[in-house]
């Protein structure tokens, strides 16, 4: 089926302006909506990760570490760091048990190593429900229980690559450190 036909066919070709309309809105309404993050292992403080992890190297296969592992007991809750929209909870390679939310400013919040999954694709969360629990699967097997947590923006920030190993890929990736330290969450 091509282009043109699909677009007759949900009618597309009739009202560009709203669909355009619609876009927009959605677009811009995910930087308009706020963004209030919380530490999302149940009960952790910020002494439960090193700041320091976000970016270093040499970090395995990898080459970089893209987030913060907060370490907890395993089974611990995993909860959302903020509201938003699961887009994948399953098996992931080197993350093992994870999972990806949309959140405001259209950032994905991504969790991993986890030992369950709670939630499926499609779900919408809010802020503080739980969404697993913290584990040690993946790349993190034989390791202390731990939730990887990364945030990858989707609109790049340029002005972030800097001349480290894999510098390029900072446009996209946030230091989880700094946010959840600035929304001063415990």
């Amino acid at each position: 089926m091509n282009l043109r036909r699909l677009s007759r066919l949900i009618g597309v070709h009739k009202r560009p302006k709203l669909y355009g309309s619609i876009a927009a809105v959605i677009l811009l309404g995910g930087f308009l909506l706020p963004e209030e993050l919380r530490i999302p292992v149940d009960g952790a403080t910020t002494a439960d990760w090193n700041p320091d992890t976000f970016w270093y190297e040499p970090w395995g296969a990898s080459g970089v570490h893209k987030g913060i592992d907060i370490f907890a007991n395993s089974g611990r809750p995993v909860l959302a760091a903020t509201g938003g929209l699961v887009l994948f909870s399953g098996r992931l390679g080197a993350g093992g048990e994870a999972i990806t939310i949309l959140g405001p400013k259209w950032r994905v919040h991504y969790y991993a190593h986890l030992k369950q999954r709670h939630v499926h694709a499609g779900a919408a969360v809010r802020r503080g429900a739980a969404i697993g629990s913290v584990g040690n699967s993946g790349n993190a097997a034989g390791k202390p229980s731990h939730l990887h947590y990364a945030i990858v923006t989707m609109v790049p920030y340029p002005w972030r690559i800097t001349m480290q190993t894999q510098g390029w890929k900072r446009m996209n990736y946030l230091d989880p450190n700094e946010k959840l330290r600035a929304d001063n969450v415990e």
